[in-house]
């Protein structure tokens, strides 16, 4: 496994080790053991979620102010722009968000530690999102950070105006506005 920094030292690229031949590939898509090993960290997983998204659907920025969530994100079919956003108040980072082009293709996850609000814009006709959680999804907890909050301005490679958001995402609060972490 490559671990690859981001422009914010707690979120990373992982890369897997693939092993592909005229058959098709394997790769070990997490190990407890390697990824503490390559990150020096230990995240404790309780939930696997999995979302198939159209062409310009949009979903975020999410995050949970009480029980947040350290997320490991891949896709399994399609392409997406996946963005983190670190809503810590005390983070030499904070307010500033990075971004990773996870697909199919190159296989590669994002590692989203708690602390962070998280979203994604699908690139390709469809994508499959999976991902790990630290923690359950408490929806009294939930809170979304307007995905085009002109403080944050996160570079949306949007073919279009507006994306296909969901009502909730759509109703976003302003980064300005929102709960935010200690």
């Amino acid at each position: 496994m490559k671990v690859i920094p981001t422009s914010i030292p707690d979120v990373l690229i992982i890369e897997p080790r693939v092993f592909g031949d005229d058959r098709g590939f394997f790769f070990e898509s997490y190990n407890e053991r390697d990824f503490e090993s390559a990150t020096g960290i230990r995240p404790h997983f309780v939930q696997d979620n999995h979302s198939k998204s159209a062409r310009n659907v949009l979903r975020g920025l999410h995050y949970q102010i009480r029980q947040p969530q350290g997320k490991l994100v891949r896709v399994i079919s399609g392409e997406v722009y996946d963005v983190a956003v670190d809503i810590r108040k005390g983070s030499p980072t904070f307010g500033k968000w990075t971004s990773a082009i996870l697909s199919a293709e190159n296989k590669r996850m994002l590692w989203i530690p708690e602390g962070f609000a998280h979203g994604f814009l699908v690139l390709s006709d469809a994508a499959e999102v999976l991902y790990k959680t630290t923690d359950y999804w408490f929806p009294e907890h939930e809170r979304t950070i307007s995905w085009n909050d002109a403080d944050l301005s996160v570079g949306w490679p949007l073919e279009c105006d507006v994306p296909v958001l969901s009502g909730k995402d759509g109703q976003g609060r302003p980064f300005r506005e929102t709960d935010l972490f200690e």
